[in-house]
């Protein structure tokens, strides 16, 4: 863990190093991704066969049931769940899908003054593929957050590809496919279940959007193959942001910074504060919750590796600025005037006001999307939302009138751009 303050005279110097690391995929990776995707392009399923068995340790068969999950089986598994974590996977889709209904766009349709007639009509992808991990991530709450916006948006077929290490399936997971009307669930993960959803196999159909978290190969293998498909994002190690005064328990600050530590060795942890001894009481606690945490390997190397402690002279007037050079994917405003401090953050993929707002609400009952841009990505990116499965179709329609109006504009700029056929196409229906 790295302490800086605002006052040291290197504090520019440390503090850009902070924000330009990269904890993302190597050449090497994208290297091996590249020569995954080129077999599973060559040779479809026999490709998947030796990468399944080859990473899972997983026999991919002649019998369907060894490739596939079926709808059957995630239903038992919804109901073999306790009634209180039906409830909570229950609660967790009925919020999510709630808070998407309301970001589906609406179609346009007017005729100008000239009498041009003009518009645009929304419409969701035919098909999405949804990634969802396996091995230390196997959350059902990404799966949520992924299929549910795209059900929202209309998506017709629906598929999850997720490894199944050693033949195990993660009954969550299926439960929450369940809950969330998953159509095709395949026993396939890594950098090959991305690149069968995009080319297709022999068994696999291929998909017009992927989505969904993984680890590096498959983030890169999402970046090599945009364009054949679209993607949400790619995503890199997660990463929060704290801004705290003195006025926290020290305990509530630890845990919020070592809720995203426990995900992953390459994940960060930051926190911003303008009282050094208070920052110190944060760094004490951190060190007593990770004895006591499952997960204390991973968030210790986190912490170790990439945690930072800044203290700065003044909260409100310098926070905002260093923020926003930081782009985080989560930034908790645990303050009083977090609503202030709010107004002053141009970038920042999701903010929680307040210091009852704990990060890890939002990633599961909330509602907001937690697909999040990682990597300062939030300085251009947005979460996940149901406009990721739908795309935009203008149309224009005139008459003889409106054409004779707005058509010899056309025609002349296409003459000056030297495209004499385009200019004619519109001179050729004047009167």
């Amino acid at each position: 863990m790295r302490r800086l303050s605002i006052t040291d005279e290197d504090f520019e110097s440390k503090f850009a190093r902070i924000v330009n690391d990269r904890r993302e995929s190597d050449d090497n990776v994208a290297s091996d991704v590249r020569g995954i995707i080129d077999q599973v392009r060559q040779k479809g399923d026999d490709a998947l066969v030796d990468y399944t068995m080859r990473y899972d340790k997983h026999a991919l068969t002649a019998d369907l049931a060894s490739w596939r999950i079926g709808a059957d089986q995630c239903k038992v598994a919804y109901d073999m769940l306790l009634p209180d974590v039906r409830e909570a996977l229950d609660m967790a889709a009925e919020r999510i899908r709630a808070y998407h209904e309301g970001q589906l766009p609406e179609n346009r349709d007017y005729t100008d003054a000239k009498n041009v007639r003009l518009g645009a009509r929304w419409s969701a992808v035919e098909a999405a593929g949804m990634y969802v991990p396996g091995g230390r991530a196997a959350y059902p709450s990404s799966l949520l957050m992924n299929a549910i916006p795209a059900k929202v948006a209309g998506v017709e077929r629906l598929v999850v590809t997720t490894p199944t290490p050693g033949g195990k399936m993660n009954d969550l997971v299926l439960a929450a496919a369940h809950v969330a009307g998953v159509d095709e669930m395949w026993r396939i993960g890594g950098a090959q279940a991305v690149a069968a959803l995009a080319f297709g196999t022999q068994r696999i159909r291929p998909v017009d959007v992927i989505t969904g978290p993984g680890n590096a190969y498959v983030a890169e293998a999402k970046r090599q193959l945009y364009g054949v498909v679209g993607i949400d994002m790619v995503a890199g190690p997660s990463e929060i942001l704290v801004i705290a005064d003195n006025q926290n328990d020290p305990d509530w600050i630890a845990a919020d910074l070592l809720s995203q530590a426990e995900h992953d060795p390459s994940s960060q942890s930051i926190l911003i504060t303008d009282d050094a001894a208070y920052a110190a009481a944060v760094e004490d606690a951190v060190d007593v919750l990770l004895s006591q945490l499952s997960t204390e390997r991973t968030a210790t190397e986190s912490w170790d590796k990439h945690g930072v402690v800044i203290v700065v002279e003044d909260l409100l007037q310098q926070a905002p600025a260093l923020a926003d050079r930081l782009a985080a994917e989560h930034v908790q405003l645990a303050l009083n005037n977090a609503e202030e401090m709010f107004a002053r953050l141009r970038h920042a993929g999701s903010v929680f006001l307040g210091r009852y707002t704990p990060e890890a609400v939002g990633d599961y009952v909330a509602g907001p999307n937690h697909v999040l841009p990682t990597g300062r990505r939030a300085r251009f990116a947005s979460g996940l939302s149901v406009l990721d499965f739908m795309k935009r179709t203008s149309f224009i329609s005139l008459d003889e009138g409106a054409l004779d109006a707005i058509g010899p504009a056309a025609a002349a700029l296409a003459e000056i751009e030297g495209l004499p056929a385009h200019a004619r196409s519109v001179t050729v229906r004047l009167k």
